[in-house]
This record gives C-alpha cells, sequence and structure tokens, in this order.
C-alpha cells in the first residue's frame, strides 16, 4: 500500500526536505564564518584521546565512551537545547553508531514517557498498547528484534516474551538512554536491530547535592466510559529524587521514587469480517451456505461486529537507588537497584453481534440497503438488519507486577596499565494477572432490528437498536449465541528470572590499538508460566453437552447493577453494566475447563548462555586523517531447554521436555574517520543475533493419531500436530553501516546512514512433514489405533535461511540563532528513514498476496520537532509517524487472511515556565504537555479473499484514546 505521509502531513514532509538543505548550508556557512570555533571543538579530546584525564584512566578504556554517555547523564546545564546538546555528545563521541536521548532536567525526560523520547530517534518508532507509547522497534522491526538493557543489564520481562515493556520504567527516574545501531564486541545482550541502554543517575557526577521533586495532574479527554467502575478521566503523576555526596565527594548517594496513577479510556469497533453473501462468487453460490434475505447480490457486507468501551487504571510505584563509592584512583565501586509494582485494572463492557447468513439464530433480514460504488465490488454502509441476537460482554481484568533488578559493578586499577571490571546482576518479573468476563442477551432468545449505517473505510458506526440494551427486564445472563457456557474465570501467574556475572580485564597495547578488553558474561535465564481456566455456569443450569441450556436466562442481581455504559459513539447509546466479580461469586459456579491454548501457556523455558568476548580500541591515523574504533569477536554459547504439557485437542496427554545447544561467533569492527571540523565518517561491520520468541521456543504441543479415510494414505494410521520447538535457532544476521555526520554549534548536527542486512537464520511457521513423533516423546493416547509409522505433520516454528534489508536514514538538528540572530531561542530536529525487506518464506507470504517482508516492518518513518526556549519559557510541538505494517496471520472463518497495521501519526505538544535563578521562586517551573494532541486513532486492516478467491483489504479494527493532557509543576534544589 502506498504510504500516505506526504497526502496527510506534507508540511511535515515539506519542514523535514527543507530543515536538511537549510542544515548543510548553515554547516558550511559556520565552517566559513567561525574557523576558530570550530578549531577549539576540534581540539577538545575524544572520549578515548590517549591524553585522556586522571579519571579516565581510572576507567578500562572500553568502557570510555559507554561512561562518557552515563556522565552526561549528570545533568548540569538544563532544557530542551540542553538535553538535544548532551544527547549529540554522547553520539558525537562514542565508538559505535548510536543515538542519545538525556534528561532536561533532573526527573525530566524530554517527553512523558521513555518510550516517547526514543521514538523521536533516527530509525526508531513505537508501537502504543493502551493508547500509550511502550513497545519500541528499531529500524523498523519488531520489538522481538531490539535488545534491552538498564545500565547494561539484560532485563526480565512482565511480557510473555523478551520486548521490554517500558512503561515499567518510570521516565522521571531515567536520565537518558543510548540506542546501539552496531554493536562492539563487549555490548551483552545485543538485539538483531539494534540495543537499547537505559541509564539511571551516577551520583558522583554531579557536582553537588541535588533535591528535585515534581507533580503533574492527568486528564484523559475520553471521558468516564464505564459508571461504577472506579476509573475516571483524571490522574497524577508524582516523583522525588534526591542526590548527595559524602566524605569529600567520594561516597554518593541517589535515591528516586516515581507515582504514576493513569486512567485510560478507550473506545473500541471491530469488524469481524467481509464477504459477498448473495450472487455469483458469494458464500451461497461459492461455498453453498445459507441465502441471506435481503442482501442484494455482488455487494460486499459486514458480517458481524465488536462495539466495546474499555477503561483502565494503572498505578505504578517505582524507587531506585544508587550508591557510588571511589575512595580513590585505583578502585571505583557502584550498587545500582530498581523496584516497581504496577498495578492495572481494566473493565471492558461491549456488544457484539452476527450479520450474516451465519449464526445459530438464523441469517440476518435486510431491507432498504445502501451501497456506495467500489472496486472490486460495491460496499454496503447502509440499512436496517433484522433477527439480530446481540451479545453483550462484561470483562473485567487486572494484572500485578513486580519488578526487582540489582547489580554491583566494581572497577579496579592495577598498576601498570591492567584494569579489571567485575560485575554482578540479578532481575526478576513477576505477574499474577486474574481475568473474568460473562456473558448476557435479550430473555427469552429475543432477537432485534438494527438500523446501521457504517464507514466506508474507517471510523466509528452508527448503530441502532429497537431493543433497549440497558434494560436489566430485558437483557439478562444467558448464552445468546451457544457459545456453550455462561463465562469464563482464568487465572495466570508468571516469573522471569535472569542472574548473571560479567569479568573483564584491560590493558594498553602498541601500534594501531590503544587496548585491549578480554571479557566473559554468563547468564542464566529461566520463566515459567502457568495458566488455570474455569467455565462459569448459571446456577440451575448444567455444565455439560447433555445438562447445559444455553437458552436459560436470569436476571442480574439488582444489587450489583451499575450505571449504563455509554456506547453512543457507535449509536447504540447505553448497555447494560454490572459488578463482573460479584455476579461471578453469586450467581454462577465454576468448573475447570483448560483447553488446547490454554495447556500450553503452561511452560518453562530456560536459557543458560556463556558468552566470551575479546575487544581491540583501535587508536591511530589513516595518513592525516585520526581513525579511532574497535574490533572485536564475541563467542556465544547458549543452552535452552523447556518444559510442558501435551495435549490432544483440549485432553491433557502428558508432559514433554525438550532442548539444544549451539554456538555462534559474532565478530564486530566500528571505526571513526575524523575529518575535521567536528565531522565523521563512521563504518560498522557486525554479525548480530537475536533469539526467537519465548513461547515459540517452549515444547508444548497438541498431537495425536488418527485413521485417515480417503486419498492415497487411505486405512493407515498417521501421527499429526502442531506446538512450539525447543531446537530453534535464533534469527542471525551480517549488517554493515556507513555514517557521515557533522556537528556544529551547541546542539546542531546534520547525518545521513545507509545500513544493510543479510538474514542468515530466520524464524517462520512451517509444516514438517517428515517429523518423528515418537523420538521427541510424545505419546499416543488412543490405544484403539497403532500408528502406521511413528513419522507425521507436525506444524511448529522452524529456521528458514536467506533474506535481506537496507535502509536510509537522513538526520539533523538546528538553532535558530546559527540562522539568524531574530532566531535565536529556536530550533528543529527532523529525522527520516527508509527500510526495505524481504525474505523468501514466511507465515505471512504463505497466504495467497501475502508480502515476502519481515513482519512488523514499517518501511518509512519520521519525526519532526520545533520548538522555542528563551527567557524561561519553552515550548515544543512535535510528530511522529511510521507507515504501514504487516501484523500476523489470522483465519477469518473459512478464509485465511493477514493483518495489516496503518499508518500512524501521533502530535504532541508541551509548554512550560522556569522561574528565574535570582528571584524567590528559584528552581521552580510548570509544564503542560498534551500527548496525542490530534487524536490519532489505531487502525487494522484486515487482507484476505472473497468466497470466489479475490483479494480484498477491509477495515477491522478502529480504537482511540483521546488526548492526555498533564499539567504540573517542578522544583529542584
Amino acid at each position: 500500500m502506498r504510504s500516505d505521509l506526504g497526502r496527510r502531513r506534507p508540511l511535515s514532509v515539506a519542514c523535514a526536505a527543507l530543515f536538511a538543505f537549510t542544515t548543510m548550508g548553515i554547516a558550511h556557512a559556520q565552517d566559513a564564518q567561525n574557523p576558530a570555533a570550530n578549531s577549539q571543538q576540534q581540539a577538545a579530546p575524544p572520549a578515548n584521546n590517549k591524553q585522556a584525564t586522571k579519571d579516565q584512566q581510572a576507567t578500562p578504556a572500553s568502557r570510555r565512551s559507554e561512561d562518557t554517555a552515563k556522565n552526561l547523564d549528570a545533568v548540569v546545564v538544563t532544557g530542551i537545547a540542553a538535553s538535544i546538546q548532551n544527547a549529540l555528545k554522547t553520539k558525537e563521541n562514542a565508538d559505535d553508531i548510536v543515538e542519545a536521548i538525556s534528561a532536561e532536567d533532573i526527573g525530566k525526560l524530554p517527553d512523558a514517557s521513555i518510550a516517547e523520547s526514543l521514538s523521536r530517534l533516527p530509525g526508531l518508532a513505537t508501537q502504543r498498547a493502551d493508547g500509550k507509547a511502550n513497545l519500541i522497534s528499531i529500524r523498523g522491526l519488531s520489538p522481538d528484534f531490539a535488545g534491552t538493557t538498564l545500565n547494561g543489564r539484560e532485563q526480565a520481562t512482565v511480557g510473555e516474551n523478551r520486548g521490554v515493556e517500558y512503561d515499567q520504567y518510570p521516565a522521571e527516574l531515567m536520565t537518558g538512554a543510548v540506542v546501539y545501531k552496531t554493536p562492539d564486541a563487549s555490548l551483552i545482550g545485543q538485539g538483531l536491530s539494534g540495543t537499547v541502554d537505559l541509564h539511571t543517575i551516577k551520583p558522583l557526577d554531579l557536582p553537588n547535592r541535588a533535591i528535585a521533586a515534581n507533580i503533574r495532574g492527568e486528564y484523559n479527554t475520553n471521558g468516564k466510559l464505564n459508571p461504577g467502575s472506579g476509573v475516571g478521566d483524571t490522574g497524577h503523576r508524582v516523583s522525588f529524587s534526591y542526590i548527595d555526596q559524602f566524605f569529600d565527594h567520594t561516597l554518593g548517594l541517589a535515591v528516586g521514587f516515581a507515582q504514576l496513577d493513569s486512567p485510560i479510556q478507550e473506545k473500541q469497533y471491530q469488524a469481524w469480517w467481509w464477504s459477498i453473501d448473495n450472487g455469483p462468487g458469494s458464500i451461497e453460490d461459492a461455498w453453498g451456505g445459507p441465502h441471506t434475505p435481503g442482501m442484494p447480490d455482488g455487494v460486499i457486507s459486514q458480517q458481524g461486529m465488536q462495539l466495546r468501551a474499555q477503561s483502565q487504571s494503572q498505578l505504578r510505584n517505582g524507587l531506585m537507588a544508587v550508591l557510588e563509592w571511589a575512595p580513590n584512583d585505583a578502585y571505583h565501586s557502584t550498587l545500582d537497584m530498581y523496584y516497581s509494582t504496577f498495578n492495572e485494572k481494566k473493565y471492558t463492557n461491549g456488544a457484539q453481534w452476527a450479520s450474516g447468513p451465519y449464526d445459530n439464530a438464523g441469517p440476518a433480514v435486510y431491507s432498504n440497503v445502501g451501497a456506495v460504488p467500489s472496486q472490486p465490488y460495491p460496499i454496503v454502509t447502509t440499512g436496517t438488519m433484522g433477527n439480530i441476537a446481540p451479545i453483550l460482554q462484561n470483562d473485567y481484568n487486572k494484572e500485578h507486577d513486580k519488578l526487582f533488578s540489582v547489580g554491583w559493578n566494581n572497577q579496579y586499577d592495577f598498576g601498570s596499565g591492567w584494569q579489571g571490571m567485575a560485575d554482578l546482576s540479578y532481575s526478576t518479573a513477576k505477574v499474577n494477572l486474574r481475568d473474568a468476563y460473562l456473558f448476557t442477551g435479550l430473555a427469552n432468545g429475543a432477537t432485534t432490528s438494527v438500523n446501521f449505517a457504517t464507514p466506508v473505510n474507517f471510523g466509528f458506526p452508527n448503530f441502532r437498536t429497537d431493543a433497549s440494551l440497558s434494560d436489566p427486564a430485558s437483557v439478562v445472563f444467558t448464552d445468546p449465541d451457544n457459545y456453550g457456557y455462561n463465562g469464563r474465570e482464568e487465572f495466570d501467574k508468571q516469573k522471569d528470572t535472569i542472574k548473571a556475572i560479567r569479568l573483564q580485564i584491560s590493558h594498553p597495547l602498541g601500534w594501531i590499538f590503544s587496548t585491549f578488553d578480554l571479557g566473559m558474561d554468563y547468564s542464566d535465564r529461566k520463566k515459567t508460566k502457568s495458566a488455570d481456566v474455569y467455565f462459569a455456569w448459571l446456577n440451575g443450569n448444567g455444565s455439560d453437552s447433555g445438562s447445559y441450556d444455553h437458552t436459560l436466562g436470569v436476571p442480574v442481581n439488582p444489587a450489583y447493577l451499575h450505571g449504563p455504559t455509554d456506547l453512543g459513539y457507535g449509536g447504540l447509546g447505553g448497555i447494560l453494566n454490572y459488578n463482573v466479580l460479584a455476579a461471578l461469586s453469586n450467581q454462577f459456579y465454576l468448573t475447570q475447563r483448560n483447553g488446547q491454548s490454554d495447556w500450553s501457556r503452561n511452560y518453562s523455558i530456560e536459557e543458560k548462555v556463556p558468552v566470551g568476548y575479546v575487544k581491540f580500541n583501535i587508536d591511530t591515523a589513516l595518513g592525516d586523517v585520526p581513525l579511532r574504533g574497535n574490533v572485536g569477536v564475541q563467542f556465544v554459547h547458549t543452552d535452552q531447554s523447556s518444559d510442558a504439557y501435551q495435549t490432544n485437542g483440549d485432553a491433557l496427554v502428558g508432559t514433554l521436555t525438550g532442548g539444544t545447544t549451539y554456538n555462534n561467533v559474532l565478530p564486530s569492527l566500528n571505526l571513526i574517520a575524523d575529518l575535521g571540523n567536528r565531522q565523521y565518517l563512521r563504518f560498522g561491520f557486525a554479525k548480530t543475533m537475536a533469539r526467537g520468541r519465548i513461547d515459540d521456543e517452549k515444547v508444548a504441543s497438541s498431537a495425536g493419531v488418527s485413521e485417515v479415510t480417503s486419498g492415497p494414505a487411505a486405512g493407515q494410521v498417521l501421527w499429526s500436530g502442531s506446538g512450539g520447538n525447543p531446537q530453534l535457532k535464533p534469527y542471525v544476521a551480517v549488517g554493515v553501516d556507513l555514517s557521515w555526520e557533522k556537528y556544529f554549534g551547541q546542539s546542531s548536527y546534520v547525518a545521513a546512514a545507509v545500513f544493510g542486512k543479510n538474514l542468515l537464520n530466520y524464524i517462520y511457521n512451517k509444516t514438517v512433514l517428515d517429523f518423528n513423533f515418537e523420538q521427541a516423546g510424545y505419546v499416543n493416547d488412543n490405544p484403539t489405533l497403532t500408528p502406521t509409522s511413528p513419522i507425521g505433520a507436525f506444524t511448529r516454528p522452524e529456521n528458514g535461511t536467506g533474506g535481506k534489508m537496507q535502509g536510509l536514514e537522513l538526520s539533523g538538528a538546528i538553532e535558530g540563532g546559527l540562522i539568524n540572530p531574530a532566531l535565536d531561542g529556536f530550533g528543529a530536529q527532523a529525522n527520516f528513514s527508509l527500510t526495505n525487506s524481504s525474505i523468501p518464506v514466511s507465515s505471512i507470504s504463505s497466504v495467497p498476496g501475502g508480502p515476502a517482508t519481515l513482519p512488523g516492518l514499517s518501511r518509512k518513518v519520521a519525526n519532526l520537532a520545533l520548538y522555542y526556549e528563551k527567557y524561561g519559557w519553552s515550548v515544543r510541538i512535535a510528530e511522529r509517524y511510521r507507515s504501514s505494517y504487516t501484523g500476523e496471520a489470522i483465519a477469518l472463518f473459512d478464509q485465511l487472511g493477514y493483518i495489516q497495521v496503518l499508518p500512524e501519526l501521533v502530535t504532541d505538544f508541551q509548554a512550560g515556565y522556569a522561574f528565574p535563578d535570582e528571584g524567590k521562586w528559584k528552581g521552580l517551573s510548570v509544564l503542560f504537555q498534551v500527548s496525542n494532541l490530534n487524536n490519532e486513532a489505531a487502525k487494522t486492516r484486515q487482507i484476505s479473499a472473497l468466497p470466489n478467491n479475490v483479494e480484498v483489504g477491509r477495515p477491522l479494527d478502529y480504537n482511540t484514546w483521546g488526548r492526555t493532557v498533564l499539567l504540573g509543576l517542578n522544583y529542584k534544589l
């Protein structure tokens, strides 16, 4: 699909292009007009210069670039421009190709969240969860391809996979982050697309004691959607930081606390699927399905829908502590700890129904149907449909997360150039989840008529029912569509633990190398998960096929009723709203009913990973051109294993164990040529790896034997099944990067980069036809059938080879005063990334018409930010854009298809005022922020074939979260 960046925001494209050319022109102009200033800048020693400072000499040379980045986190100058300036210093001095963000002040990142700040960097994009930036994609790849560390250490995650959810880390407690686009041999936990290293403060980096506090009120413009839930439209954020130094600045202490109490109000709409009901090539004609009365021939219509309102409360408490000790020039020790609790409650109430020929109540009956011309067929948008059986579902979800991370880093200078480092770390993440939902519908199996007007493309519909869906006399507990149960409750537990130790020695070398680093890292990661599912049955109803009556209706106890949930944005008005847990406890009984998908979420996976590495730091010259960087290699050994259940459909058969070991050799090279006048040419080469999704590595499977009744194998008893793959190898790629950078002024630069990656190994779902079930430990649970052979078909994640991606990145920042003194205080940042990829086979490309690209890859990513900062006032408006990307393969009833996530452009605004240092309000500042100023909706499209195999793309999801408005005070002493 063509990108609509230019059509939707021509100003953004024009500003970005004009900015790039203007920046280059200003750079050359400034070089010509201010040679002295440039030579002075050039004279500043780089981070790995042989004339290092005394403090640098106490630090292993291989870590100087990293420590330089961390030292910049000690905020001395403040504000938007200073944040950009600090980040650019990190980028300029680094020995790898990196991007960076830095706090504007203690406890004050430039955005409301870490993910929002990261997403403004060149080549990075965010994925929103619950309306907020939460997951990060680097260079268009899925978050699963990125590595994330905290102070250089891998972190346990609350999600089922490896991707870190950034909302677990308060922005107020982070001082910055460095994104490594090219790794070096000493970078542990690297990802395939890049690695994000979050930083907490180092107290000895500050010259004096510092105390900072801030409080912000929060308001959500979507209002209060679910009365009685306790979730309103206001919340708050508070934080406090204390940093001090003792004993002649040899002992430093930093303590920070941050609390988030945030309401999220989400309006959801989903069109289930689309098809042709009547006429040639229709469900009736091609599939032999029922006739849909009143529906014209040869038109595409919506076959069902779901309209829901979700109210969510998030309460996060985060605590950070750092103890830093440097008693002399030889020894430096840092103990840092992070702990957080995250409590999340969701109340989701909605209505849904089937509106096609397939429904237990019979086909929908249409009249007054209106359609608009479209290709390949007209689209039905208005009319009346009868014989509709509404299904109302009320859902309660509660999740409690705990994160704990501690690390102890020690560096020692043994003399004679020998330096050593030892690092111990422990990280754990625990999740407890409870989810419950109940069904209601019209009493006595009644149906209703619905007048409808639906958008041709995206937007909320207008549905109006004859029946009242908020009347407790008309809407009762029942099973309106014969799902086979009246409700469901689930309890999940998950624990992820990482234990690690790292040792390193460094020593100066000669020739072209300044120093070498020799090190090892050993980590042991174990993730366990359990899921217990219960079906809910109305008191007086049966719980098996012989005694269950789906038509049984029981009124909701009036004591449990709340005010109606308002679905007016979809035309329905109010629907019945009640206390789900109270009703579940008193009007229902439970029986355990784990199905195949539930048993598969009971597993454990362990990965033991020793890593050895050697890195040579380069400090030489190529003719008259200074050359620095590093060259090295990592050797990674992985021992992975998994325990889980084998099922045959929903029936539990037994337990399975599987695993494998493998080795990877990962060379890397980074070269930086200093071309003079703060102009650099960077080259990076690296082989990188990223392990597959954890739920792909689990051994959980469903398998069994059955007799073939037709075809060449008729009469044979054969194995078949599907599941995970504990023998899965990681993604592996060889990448090359080339970047040109020019810095000028205090916070201005321009850069252009190209990169390419060849995928040597990737992961996709595949059906293996010669899988040996007996050798893998599977048990035949049907004693009446003896397999003809242990060989059968098994569908699971497998490794593929081949594939590539290439990209272009343009970025820059400029201070307005460099263009004209009248523009002093104004500034701009802009970047644009273009990425292409191709792989021979994937789960998406196997779908007819599916793209042969990496899932989750956005081809275009762009950011534009304009700001003004002077006389204490600051204003910034920023836009971030990512183009469409391919989601997951889906089965839409009888149609196989895939999801396409549509382009997204989000605008944020902030304004503030800092009182002058001379007055009585010294240290006080006011901040006003609006996130998602344009109320950008999340939109997905379903791509699938009609019954006549004509491919169409039609809307699937349309969700909005409103705007988040923040107003608060910051105080620094």
